[in-house]
C-alpha cells in the first residue's frame, strides 16, 4: 500500500479512506470460482495484519477502507494461518467499516490515464433498520 501510494505520487493524510484496487475482481470474472479456491483454500490477494499496520490505521485516523476483492485483506493470512485478522483489528477493534468487492477498473483506468490518484470517496450506505452493515452506493469524485 505505501510503495504503491509513493509510485503515484499520493501522501497519506490523516482522515483518508483508503482505497486498494487489487485486481480481484475483474480476475474473478474471468477466472471464476476455481482461479480463487484452489483445493478448498481462499486465495485472495489483499493487505496483511500486522500490529505496526493496525496502529497505523489507528493513529491516522483511518475512516474507512474499500478494496475489489472480498476482504480488504488478504485471503488467509501467511504468517497467523487464519481468516479475517485485520478484520477483527480493525473492524471489530477500531471501528473502521470495511467496503469490499468495489468495481475498481474504471476509476484506475481513469487515474492512470490522468495521473491523478487522489479523489473524494463518498459510499452512502443503504437505510437499514437494526442492521449491522449495508451495500454502499460508492462514487468518486475527481
Amino acid at each position: 500500500m505505501f510503495d504503491t501510494a509513493a509510485h503515484q505520487k499520493v501522501e497519506i493524510e490523516k482522515h483518508d479512506i483508503i482505497v486498494v484496487r487489487t485486481g480481484w475482481l475483474p480476475r474473478w470474472y474471468e477466472g471464476g470460482p476455481d482461479a480463487f479456491f484452489p483445493e478448498g483454500q481462499v486465495v485472495d490477494p489483499g493487505l496483511q495484519y500486522s500490529p505496526e499496520l493496525v496502529e497505523w490505521f489507528h493513529e491516522m485516523e483511518i475512516p474507512s477502507i474499500s478494496a475489489d476483492n472480498l476482504g480488504c485483506e488478504m485471503g488467509v493470512d501467511p504468517n497467523l494461518g487464519c481468516h479475517g485478522a485485520l478484520h477483527c483489528a480493525l473492524q471489530r477493534n477500531l471501528g473502521i467499516p470495511f467496503n469490499e468487492v468495489v468495481w475498481l477498473e474504471d476509476l484506475a483506468a481513469d487515474c492512470a490515464e490522468d495521473g491523478q490518484y487522489t479523489f473524494l470517496f463518498v459510499g452512502a450506505p443503504l437505510k437499514i433498520c437494526q442492521g449491522a452493515g449495508s451495500a454502499v452506493n460508492p462514487v468518486a469524485i475527481k
